[in-house]
């Protein structure tokens, strides 16, 4: 597979021609919008030079890379290619019309993949005629950098595209990991805890945003959630775990925060509009770590192990893509799996007990995932 498609010039789409030009790959960049292509031709090329200055690619390596991308406003300039990912807007409607009109033009053997967060894969693929070229391919932002891939196969994908997409992964120096196609797939469902939990805390009163993070940065985290929610953008954390929430059929496990809410509401984003859970107009200062907040760490790990162990429970993954999927898709310090058995499954239970005895609520049930690991 060498001549790829991608469809979107956004900051994903880019990032993914990046990807796959370094890796030899035959590359055009289709959108609707000639000044969305511009941009991004002019982000690569600033890439490149930036590149050449680290000493990681020779000017020679550089030229070679942008003469393997091309770009159109015109979709049959997608006609010969042996895969197209779209990295559009997260709108599963919008998604089906492209497919639609993709299999217009591509060849009936010409992948198609989704790069999308948390939307359907086998819905998806239903709107096409040959559904089983359909496929979920989800990187990581930035993609360039981040090395995980999602590999979602729907319910009707050819059961070698999980293979010869893994193979492609590896040779575009990516590591793939399969996921079922259940909302959130991987990441975003196992992650959910780090920002809700946090959230839940600040909103008790029990610690503030700084202690937070602080508290999340002494076990090795590289940012905490409020910082990482202000990075991400408060406006698409909110909508992925709305998102999550609501196709789990309103499991209060990710039930979201009206604090981000109101964030949201305010056009606090984060960083992009220089106010979320910080002030960027001003200095931000991080806070200290107290050994009188290490219950915060327990209680936000606890609930990430649970997360991680239920997801073993429900097949949505296997142990090593799951602790793959943390580390390399959001820079954990550890696979929670692996955690879970550092800490002790019996002490993570006991946590995951207390936590319901005291609230009472189906939040804090601890998964069959957990205790079946205990017995």
């Amino acid at each position: 597979m060498q001549k790829i498609g991608i469809v979107g010039a956004g900051a994903m789409g880019t990032g993914i021609a990046q990807v796959a030009a370094q890796a030899g790959m035959d590359v055009c960049v289709y959108d609707l919008v000639q000044s969305s292509l511009d941009r991004a031709n002019q982000q690569l090329q600033s890439t490149m030079e930036k590149l050449i200055e680290k000493g990681k690619l020779t000017s020679e390596q550089a030229q070679a890379i942008l003469g393997r991308i091309s770009f159109s406003t015109d979709l049959h300039a997608l006609a010969d290619k042996e895969m197209v990912i779209e990295a559009i807007v997260e709108d599963l409607q919008i998604k089906k019309s492209l497919f639609i009109a993709l299999e217009e033009v591509v060849s009936q053997d010409c992948v198609l993949a989704s790069n999308t967060s948390s939307l359907s894969i086998t819905a998806l693929a239903a709107t096409c005629r040959h559904s089983s070229r359909v496929i979920g391919l989800h990187f990581f932002n930035p993609a360039p950098i981040m090395p995980l891939v999602e590999i979602i196969p729907a319910l009707q994908s050819s059961t070698k595209l999980s293979d010869q997409l893994t193979r492609l992964m590896h040779e575009w120096k990516k590591t793939p990991v399969l996921a079922k196609d259940t909302p959130g797939f991987i990441v975003n469902r196992i992650a959910r805890p780090f920002y809700s939990e946090s959230l839940r805390i600040l909103e008790e009163g029990l610690a503030s945003i700084s202690q937070i993070d602080a508290a999340m940065r002494h076990i090795g985290f590289k940012m905490g959630p409020f910082e990482l929610m202000d990075l991400i953008g408060n406006d698409v954390n909110y909508n992925v775990t709305k998102s999550v929430f609501e196709m789990l059929y309103f499991d209060p496990r990710y039930k979201p925060s009206l604090t981000q809410l109101k964030h949201v509401e305010a056009g606090w984003y984060g960083r992009k509009t220089n106010r979320g859970f910080y002030n960027y107009s001003a200095t931000v200062e991080q806070s200290n770590h107290d050994i009188r907040y290490d219950f915060v760490h327990e209680r936000v790990l606890t609930l990430l192990i649970n997360e991680a162990y239920d997801a073993l429970y429900h097949n949505i993954a296997n142990a090593a893509d799951l602790d793959l999927s943390v580390t390399k898709g959001v820079n954990y310090p550890k696979g929670l799996i692996a955690w879970g058995e550092e800490v002790g499954l019996d002490q993570v239970r006991i946590r995951m007990q207390a936590l319901y005895d005291h609230y009472q609520e189906d939040r804090y049930r601890c998964s069959p995932g957990l205790r079946n690991r205990l017995h």
